[in-house]
């Protein structure tokens, strides 16, 4: 009988949060087999897990415990869950790549056989139900929301030579970010590591951007929160100016914007990921912008085009060189980018759902054009 275990927590672990429905900052014991969901909970959790976990059955881990005390004085966790597996009658058990080592390598002591389960751990969760779809929707609507202040503060700054005022000081990133986080937090929604980045910093697609905006060059906004309450993302990249952006930003515009739509259009059931990746490439080398390493640095498109959301802000499948094939169901964005330390950077991304003729766009905030604030 295969059975899986997992010990996590569901608060940082989203298979954990996908097998049980419980959120908790603490791990806890989720064991699957014979078609049922068991959990092994402490006392500090177990009422609320049997009233709002989907469970079949809910132990009490201080009973374990005690149990394992009368085999061993100071047993460990994997020393109760053994016990508790024996109990059950399970002595064989699949586990996630993540497993903790140190759990795996004791539970073999205690002759439990630990084989691990290759990602994705639960395949369905990369099919979307509506259900999920409208979460992420959701979020998606808090997320254009937020961009939108963002924005409405660079509308309102004042322009001095080279440099970005606002309410009498220096607008920074730092303001930027705090505006777009205290409405996505209004929304019932947390945001980690948004990226407004301007100039140079564009330039690496992950650095977080700080300190002072500058006139006339590119600023990236990539806004990537979690629902609080359903805990799904959703994911959006934009690109602004403010004040006036050079001719080869907006042809660098021109290029992204085409690529992105070229990947939109192809994404579909049964695509190639890594033929939408190839195409969303040739698409901007042919309007001149070709990627390349130039003084140990690499230059023009040089990540995947996207990725899948959900439970995690980064899952499969993959947009990319590395070949996934694409299912109607799935949520994955598309955004390229183009970057070059002389010009600036630009990216621009939605997110899409796979349909069998197509991908409907879950993504409304505007980008027909480079946006000059």
């Amino acid at each position: 009988m295969d059975a899986l275990l997992i010990i996590a927590a569901s608060e940082s672990d989203a298979n954990l949060y996908y097998a049980s429905g419980f959120l908790a900052p603490d791990p806890f014991v989720f064991l699957q087999v014979g078609g049922k969901r068991l959990l092994l909970m402490s006392d500090l959790e177990i009422d609320r897990a049997r009233a709002q976990a989907r469970a079949d059955e809910v132990t009490s881990y201080t009973i374990y415990e005690g149990k394992a005390r009368q085999r061993w004085s100071q047993p460990r966790l994997a020393d109760v869950v053994a016990v508790w597996l024996e109990d059950v009658g399970v002595n064989a058990v699949s586990a996630p790549s993540n497993f903790p080592l140190e759990h795996a390598d004791r539970l073999r002591e205690r002759g439990i056989r630990v084989a691990a389960r290759p990602d994705p751990l639960f395949p369905e969760r990369l099919i979307k139900s509506e259900a999920e779809i409208a979460a992420i929707a959701e979020t998606q609507r808090h997320t254009e929301a937020a961009l939108a202040a963002a924005l409405d503060v660079l509308r309102d700054a004042e322009i001095h030579g080279e440099d970005v005022s606002w309410q009498g000081r220096p607008l920074t990133s730092e303001d930027l970010k705090r505006v777009v986080n205290v409405s996505l937090m209004e929304n019932g929604c947390v945001a980690e590591h948004t990226i407004i980045a301007g100039g140079v910093d564009g330039v690496d697609p992950h650095n977080q951007g700080s300190g002072p905006i500058k006139a006339n060059q590119s600023i990236i906004f990539d806004i990537f929160p979690r629902s609080s309450r359903t805990r799904y993302f959703a994911d959006m990249t934009r690109t602004v100016v403010k004040g006036r952006a050079s001719d080869q930003l907006k042809r660098m515009y021109d290029a992204v914007l085409a690529g992105q739509r070229r990947g939109i259009d192809l994404a579909r059931d049964g695509a190639s990921g890594a033929a939408v990746h190839a195409e969303v490439i040739r698409t901007m080398d042919r309007r001149g912008f070709e990627t390349a390493v130039v003084n140990g640095r690499n230059e023009g498109f040089f990540h995947g085009t996207g990725h899948g959301v959900g439970l995690d802000i980064h899952e499969p499948p993959r947009i990319s060189k590395v070949d996934h094939i694409l299912r109607a169901g799935q949520v994955v964005t598309v955004e390229p980018g183009l970057y070059y330390p002389r010009w600036g950077a630009v990216r621009i991304e939605d997110m899409v759902v796979v349909e069998a003729g197509g991908c409907r766009n879950l993504t409304r905030f505007p980008k027909d054009e480079l946006l000059e604030l």
